[in-house]
């Protein structure tokens, strides 16, 4: 299983690394959403990688698919979702991704409890 992590000491290590730390949190939510499903997907290093060479256009998909994931993991437990893709492709084409692992680590956390 996943540890649930602290939002609010997200955020700051966010502030405080200048946004080194957020790329680490990338690939804990991408690692973590693939555990929680139980099934092989793009690593977070890989997902950064992409992110770098692509200059941030496969963060966009990555946001995408990460909606999609925790959806069907959020089904497959019985929990209600709504379509979680969009918002964070939306919230990531509009420079507002910070949000969208916000999102993401707090429906990651109700799914590790």
């Amino acid at each position: 299983m996943i540890r649930q992590k602290n939002l609010v000491t997200c955020i700051l290590l966010s502030f405080l690394t200048c946004g080194i730390y957020t790329i680490y949190w990338m690939i804990c939510l991408t690692d973590d959403t693939n555990t929680i499903l139980g099934e092989p997907g793009t690593t977070g290093v890989t997902a950064v990688l992409l992110t770098l060479v692509t200059c941030g256009l496969y963060s966009h998909f990555w946001a995408y698919k990460q909606g999609e994931k925790l959806d069907e993991a959020k089904s497959r437990r019985g929990i209600a979702s709504s379509s979680s893709n969009v918002l964070y492709l939306l919230l990531n084409l509009f420079g507002l991704g910070f949000v969208g692992y916000i999102l993401m680590q707090d429906s990651l956390n109700k799914l590790a409890e």
